[in-house]
């Protein structure tokens, strides 16, 4: 689905007070074709942002003057950041598509199902998976949580949890885990539809960050109809 044309301005507003800009700073980098940037010399990790056609990087003045020179679209693979950040032990963490939506289609249950808010379930489903998909979706900082239960063998087992945070009082943070018996069979995208439209009804614009070589993630974000507004990429200094 398309992004209301106000929408673009709100992501950016939120993104802006994320990286510690101003808030109209993105639209100043759209009007004068100029990348954003901001000096931090204590940051431990280096950002660059590309929303809309506007782009920011903030790190240690280093970063910023070894990046003068080279364009956007380089700038937002992640090994273009980890080269200039080699001699200071950059490592790590990568890029990620950025979706967004502020309204988006209701999916209906094929069945009856219950749904918890309680931390106990989603902590539960997170016994039930990899360590690795853990970690990536963070269900323990995402502070609304929605797991669907279904009744297994007599008992109530938590099987796909949707989850968001908010950002800034602007975006909401999403993340989706399933338990890997449960996974290909919708209930991810269920969830996370569950979850995306408790956010709208919050006022929230949905953001999902998909790691761009996680296939799975983007197919997500893509069935969910999310469209797609920029690219992040990070690394940390060592």
């Amino acid at each position: 689905m398309t992004l209301d044309p106000g929408t673009a301005a709100i992501i950016q507003l939120a993104w802006a007070r994320r990286l510690g800009l101003a808030d109209d700073a993105f639209a100043e980098s759209l009007r004068s074709g100029e990348r954003i940037v901001r000096v931090d010399d204590a940051a431990r990790t280096v950002e660059f942002v590309r929303l809309f056609g506007s782009s920011a990087l903030v790190g240690p003045e280093w970063i910023v003057d070894a990046a003068a020179g080279i364009p956007d679209e380089e700038m937002a693979h992640h090994v273009t950041l980890l080269t200039l950040t080699r001699t200071h032990g950059g490592h790590g963490l990568g890029s990620a598509a950025l979706f967004f939506a502020d309204d988006l289609p209701l999916r209906q249950p094929s069945e009856e199902l219950t749904v918890s808010h309680g931390n106990p379930e989603a902590i539960e489903l997170e016994g039930l998976c990899p360590p690795d998909d853990v970690n990536e979706v963070g269900l323990s900082d995402l502070e609304n949580r929605y797991t669907i239960i279904r009744e297994v063998e007599g008992r109530r087992v938590p099987i796909a949890c949707g989850a968001y945070t908010e950002w800034e009082g602007l975006l909401a943070q999403m993340g989706v885990l399933v338990d890997p018996e449960w996974r290909r069979q919708g209930m991810g995208s269920l969830a996370a539809s569950i979850a995306a439209h408790e956010a709208l009804a919050a006022g929230l614009t949905v953001q999902w960050r998909a790691e761009v070589s996680n296939t799975g993630s983007l197919a997500l974000a893509r069935k969910l109809g999310l469209s797609t507004g920029g690219i992040q990429t990070s690394v940390h200094l060592g």
